[in-house]
């Protein structure tokens, strides 16, 4: 096996990064040879972040990938970020550190599972978030983000019927304060199920004025619990602005490293998962990024991101409608 087919069974460049160069300013220059743009989720390690020219949630991202003019797009977050970013910009080269980056959320909803299930529900409008493979946004009518997703459900006729998916505990908490009875389907986000309600009011009772921040993905027990749910960027943004000065943040603990850098005289406390061996819940998968694999990514402009023409077609339509409805919202 040579080192290319090395690296297509790996899923990203596995060549070692010299130890005598500075990383960071390499990929600051191969990023401005290549006129590239590096754009990171929340999520991703301090580092990354750090040396991202744009940082944001799911919906932030795609309205970047809409807008800008570099040839390459290294997406340090997911799999289906960088397809929603081929999505919106076939003509350009669109990394991905490593393939192996997937999403638990979106492995929930196999393409010919939802199709059969929607094909059930013919006379029902297909709302589905995001965090989805581009076979499933091709599925769909419009997709959503939990920043904009009740704008977006808000916007259709009260007597529209609707399907919802993959998140299940989204959907339900969509439901409840819309007041509306979409059918949902049976999918999960694997870091959002796994926070531990009791432990967060043990947290509480050791900070008792600390605020509970929670995903709208996190399992309702802890809706009910928390003093604000949001999105990512909402959540961000909360506790920018709140007089609070200690939060419990039940998301991805990647977030706190924005939260720090905003708000350096308060206290963010990660809300822990069920496992008692953790302080902290991460993502496995956001986490396979790195510095080295970016570096390595920029270097070979590999591995690269790839849609079958028919099914983005029919995928950027869904997404268009969602940027088209949040920027008439402000959002």
């Amino acid at each position: 096996m040579n080192i290319k087919d090395s690296w297509l069974k790996k899923g990203y460049v596995d060549e070692k990064v010299p130890t005598n160069i500075d990383i960071k300013k390499e990929i600051l220059r191969l990023k401005e040879e290549k006129d590239a743009i590096i754009m990171a989720h929340f999520y991703q390690t301090n580092d990354i972040q750090d040396i991202a020219d744009f940082v944001g949630d799911s919906l932030a991202l795609a309205q970047e990938a809409a807008k800008t003019d570099a040839k390459i797009i290294v997406l340090a977050g997911v799999h289906f970020m960088g397809e929603t970013a081929k999505i919106l910009s076939p003509d350009k080269l669109v990394l991905v550190p490593d393939l192996n980056a997937g999403c638990s959320l979106a492995d929930s909803c196999p393409p010919e599972e939802f199709k059969a299930f929607v094909e059930r529900y013919k006379d029902h409008t297909v709302l589905t978030y995001v965090n989805t493979t581009a076979k499933i946004k091709a599925l769909s009518d419009i997709v959503v983000t939990s920043t904009n997703a009740k704008t977006i459900v808000d916007s259709l006729p009260k007597e529209e019927k609707i399907i919802f998916g993959p998140d299940r505990n989204l959907g339900n908490y969509l439901n409840s304060i819309t007041g509306r009875e979409m059918v949902l389907w049976d999918g999960a986000c694997h870091v959002h199920e796994k926070f531990s309600v009791e432990k967060i009011v043990a947290l509480k009772k050791e900070h008792p004025e600390a605020l509970v921040l929670a995903h709208p993905e996190c399992k309702k027990p802890l809706l009910l619990l928390a003093d604000y749910v949001g999105s990512t960027a909402a959540l961000l943004k909360y506790s920018t602005t709140s007089e609070a000065k200690e939060f419990i943040v039940a998301t991805e603990s990647g977030i706190i490293h924005q939260m720090q850098k905003q708000s350096p005289d308060k206290l963010f406390i990660p809300a822990p998962p069920n496992d008692s061996t953790c302080a902290c819940n991460d993502c496995e998968y956001m986490k396979l990024n790195s510095l080295e694999k970016l570096y390595n990514a920029l270097k070979y402009e590999w591995p690269s991101i790839d849609v079958d023409e028919n099914i983005r077609t029919e995928a950027v339509k869904p997404i268009n409608k969602m940027l088209d409805i949040s920027k008439k919202a402000g959002l």
